[in-house]
C-alpha cells in the first residue's frame, strides 16, 4: 500500500503545496532548485514539522488529518530517514550503529555483509570512511524494518564509485523491501536511475516543466542536458503529474 501525503505549509518565500504518492516496492524522487522545500516535504512526511493543512498516511494508517486535529508522532510512524550526512556516536562501533535500533540482529548482520561493511563490524566512526558511514547509515536504517524509508540526498557527499555502488544498492533492493523509498536529489541522472516516479517541486510547488528543460530527445532516448531547451514547454505541456520514468525513457 502507498505512502500518501497533500499538505500545505507557508514558508518565508511561498506556501508549500504538494501532492504525492508512493507505492510499496517503488522509489518517488523528488527534484528541483535548491530551496524549493523539498526536504521540507521530507520533515513534514516524517512528523520532524508539522503541515498547515494537510492529510499523510501510510499502508491504510492516517498519520496527519489537521481537519480533525490528528497527528501521530514520528516515533509511532516507525519509518527511517537517512540524511546526506549521518552523525554517528563516537563510542559505539559500526556494529552497534547498525543494530541500535534494529528489531532482528540476524537482518543487522545481513545488511552490514550486503552493503560490505560487515568486516568493519568493530570499527568506530573515527576509523572509517565517508562512503562507510554512509552504508552503516543506511543499514541501522534498513536494520528498523521501516514502514517506508525517507532518503535526503544519500549520496551527494560520496565519491563517484561509492555513489554508484549504493545506488546499485537500493536499486536491487527496492521491491525485496517492498516498502515506499521517498528520496530527494537535486542529481537528475540518479532520479532517472533511481526512481518509477519523478516529481520536480519549484518554489513548493509540482512544475514539471522544471525538469523537461534538463531533456533532449536524441535516437537513442533522453539524456540530461546543462542548458534549456527551447521547445521543452510546447512538446510536454500534456504530460500529467507525477511524471512516471518510463516517459522519458520510450
Amino acid at each position: 500500500m502507498a505512502l500518501q501525503a497533500d499538505i500545505t505549509r507557508k514558508l518565508k518565500h511561498f506556501t508549500l503545496k504538494v501532492s504525492l504518492s508512493c507505492e510499496a516496492g517503488k522509489v518517488l524522487s523528488i527534484v528541483g532548485p535548491s530551496g524549493a522545500g523539498k526536504t521540507t516535504i521530507l520533515r513534514i512526511i516524517a512528523g520532524l514539522d508539522a503541515p498547515d493543512t494537510g492529510l499523510i498516511s501510510c499502508r491504510g494508517e492516517t498519520w496527519v488529518d489537521t481537519e480533525n486535529k490528528y497527528l501521530v508522532s514520528t516515533q509511532k510512524r516507525r519509518l527511517a530517514m537517512v540524511f546526506q550526512e549521518f552523525p554517528l556516536f563516537p563510542h559505539l562501533n559500526v556494529w552497534k550503529h547498525v543494530c541500535f535500533s534494529a528489531t532482528d540482529t540476524d537482518l543487522a548482520r545481513k545488511y552490514m555483509e550486503r552493503f560490505g561493511i560487515w568486516h568493519l563490524k568493530d570499527s568506530r566512526p573515527d576509523a572509517i570512511s565517508g562512503g562507510e558511514k554512509q552504508r552503516c547509515a543506511i543499514c541501522q536504517a534498513l536494520a528498523r524494518q521501516p514502514r517506508a524509508l525517507l532518503m535526503d540526498e544519500p549520496f551527494s557527499a560520496l565519491d563517484p564509485l561509492t555513489r554508484r555502488k549504493l545506488r546499485e544498492a537500493i536499486l536491487g533492493m527496492k521491491h525485496e523491501l517492498n516498502i515506499p523509498i521517498i528520496h530527494v536529489t537535486h542529481d537528475i541522472r540518479e532520479a532517472l536511475f533511481l526512481a518509477d516516479e519523478i516529481l520536480p517541486v519549484v518554489n513548493g510547488r509540482v512544475f514539471h516543466k522544471w525538469l523537461l528543460q534538463f531533456m533532449i530527445t536524441t535516437k537513442e532516448g533522453f539524456q540530461c542536458k546543462e542548458h534549456s531547451c527551447e521547445s521543452a514547454e510546447e512538446m510536454f505541456d500534456e504530460i500529467e503529474l507525477p511524471i512516471r520514468v518510463k516517459e522519458y525513457m520510450r
